[in-house]
């Protein structure tokens, strides 16, 4: 991607270099990849899984912990990365929301390592990255793009896909469809409905996310030749059927939480085609 030179986001907030951790103990990238995994196939917080292996090591005391910010080239080059992206999709929705009459209200993104506190509760990073409603902030730990590449989605695209999806729920949360379809879950006659709806909140916000990429690419000239694929990649590599297959289980249609990989691919492509709002409308057409 060519994005080196464009401006940075002025609402992202650092937290990187202070969190909890429990005595001491180090989580590895294999054990978050597989906390990650454990969410997706049971539906469960993977704190639940963390705190499991930190008492089996004999570590359940918690202590909070500052670490001096002492950034790699590489990882500074990341962070750098990741506020381009941010700023981009700020520029690309304001004109979006101002092209229909609407002035559009960004969200803010927090950096962290380990463990996050937000509106939402603490998240540990081995949840991925996430977008809180309550207080309109992505969070992002950087260690995500890392498990990204272990699951065959490497490149520039692959990540900035994924900081376009959860602003994508940014979208969701001001235009009023998150609240729509929490009263639509809480109304549910079964665990396979309520997770149905969470799929198509999650289609759209891949879909909302080629949205972007497409106007990127059309002012900023930011895709260079590739990245729609690195993008594909990674949108089939956190399919609810793959991640469910890698941890050797039967693909449960029922249990999906957030699409099947050809549905992310799917709608991410629709994204990219159409540069429509319009065109993502997951809960009239279906997935």
């Amino acid at each position: 991607m060519r994005w080196k030179g464009q401006r940075k986001s002025t609402r992202v907030e650092d937290r990187r270099g202070g969190g909890i951790v429990r005595g001491g103990a180090k989580l590895s990238g294999g054990m978050i990849v597989i906390a990650l995994i454990y969410a997706v196939v049971t539906g469960q917080n993977p704190l639940a899984l963390l705190g499991n292996i930190m008492q089996q090591s004999g570590s359940t005391s918690q202590q909070k912990v500052q670490i001096p910010k002492q950034q790699s080239a590489a990882e500074k080059e990341q962070a750098d990365f990741s506020s381009v992206i941010f700023a981009s999709t700020e520029d690309i929705w304001n004109q979006v929301f101002a092209q229909s009459g609407q002035q559009y209200q960004p969200p803010s993104m927090v950096l962290y390592d380990g463990q996050v506190q937000s509106r939402c509760g603490i998240n540990s990073e081995a949840v991925g990255p996430f977008y809180c409603p309550g207080d309109s902030k992505v969070y992002l730990s950087l260690s995500f793009f890392r498990q990204l590449e272990r699951m065959g989605a490497p490149g520039d695209f692959a990540r900035a896909y994924v900081i376009g999806h959860e602003v994508g729920h940014h979208i969701q949360n001001i235009t009023g469809t998150e609240r729509q379809v929490r009263q639509w879950q809480q109304q549910a006659s079964s665990k396979a409905e309520v997770n149905q709806l969470s799929v198509m909140m999650e289609l759209q916000a891949d879909c909302l996310a080629g949205v972007w990429a497409h106007h990127a690419n059309k002012q900023q000239n930011m895709l260079e030749p590739g990245d729609v694929e690195e993008g594909l990649r990674a949108a089939a590599s956190i399919g609810d059927d793959t991640l469910q297959s890698k941890a050797g289980q039967r693909v449960n249609v029922e249990a999906f939480t957030h699409g099947s990989s050809a549905q992310r691919v799917k709608w991410l492509k629709r994204g990219l085609q159409t540069g429509s709002y319009d065109s993502c409308n997951t809960f009239s057409e279906g997935a």
